[in-house]
């Protein structure tokens, strides 16, 4: 669906040089602290910030292959872009029935209702949530078969998020679509993505499938005795700690086995991202 193979951008005091790929038919999750960048790769796939070097594959095509009605295809969200604030929901509509040829009308102005969105009031009336709400309904309406959504849930209320993430699990039902998405809330990503990338510094650091890091990654904690007798070969990154050494491995099962007496966390989102940052190599 879209591949990234040594995608270059070269701003001053940051370069960015990511290869990845969205596969078809699947949820594919970008994380990073803030700065890492996530916004920028997204930009370059939507031809918003042009790259200094690489190849970009979308729909197996090159990019400068693509023609308009394929771009069509791809709907996006970006956290710092969205409509004007001067425009009404349904001034809205009529531009998205004038720009997209698979617009359902009547399904967006379903899913408005149903999520609580005024065709009537202006956008700078909007609260942050009903904004998000308004930008994932958006790129959900025209049937596009790849989104691209950077923060998506950023500033809803827990039953709003849910509510946005049972919507991008009833776009995935149908075949041939795939998702791009970002978030700062790890337990969205856990529960919906079948693979996740991790990007720092502007480099990809690790991907995982999901399940496995979740069921075979964990965090060992251990004091200064613990961690000289430790067999390290399975340890991934390690953090020094007061009460002696925090590690993260992607094989739990066999410290579990061999080191029963030793304090092991299941892996998540989270404790990876803190441990891929802050730790160091052996």
């Amino acid at each position: 669906m879209l591949s990234l193979k040594n995608l270059q951008k070269n701003y001053p005091g940051f370069s960015l040089d990511v290869s990845m790929e969205v596969e078809e038919g699947q949820i594919t999750g970008l994380i990073g602290a803030n700065g890492a960048g996530k916004s920028t790769t997204f930009k370059v796939i939507l031809g918003l910030v042009h790259p200094d070097a690489g190849e970009i594959r979308l729909f197996n095509k090159d990019m400068e292959q693509i023609s308009q009605k394929e771009k069509a295809d791809i709907g996006a969200t970006l956290s710092d872009s969205g409509f004007s604030n001067c425009l009404t929901v349904k001034q809205i509509v009529h531009i998205l029935t004038e720009t997209y040829e698979k617009f359902d009308r009547e399904m967006f102005e379903k899913r408005c209702s149903l999520f609580s969105i005024p065709m009537d009031k202006k956008l700078k009336e909007f609260s942050t949530g009903m904004k998000a709400k308004l930008k994932v309904l958006t790129a959900t309406s025209f049937d596009a078969r790849l989104l691209v959504l950077d923060e998506p849930t950023a500033g809803l209320d827990v039953i709003a998020r849910d509510s946005i993430l049972e919507l991008l699990r009833e776009y995935m039902e149908t075949e041939g679509r795939s998702i791009l998405i970002s978030s700062h809330i790890s337990s969205d990503l856990e529960s919906l993505c079948d693979d996740i990338y991790m990007i720092d510094k502007g480099r990809i650091v690790l991907h995982e499938n999901t399940d496995v890091l979740l069921d075979e990654y964990g965090l060992i904690k251990a004091d200064e005795k613990q961690y000289e007798l430790l067999d390290k070969q399975h340890i991934l990154k390690v953090k020094k700690e007061q009460y002696g050494y925090s590690c993260l491995t992607d094989e739990r099962a066999f410290y579990a086995e061999n080191y029963p007496q030793l304090a092991i966390e299941r892996g998540s989102v989270d404790k990876v991202i803190t441990m891929m940052i802050k730790g160091e190599v052996l």
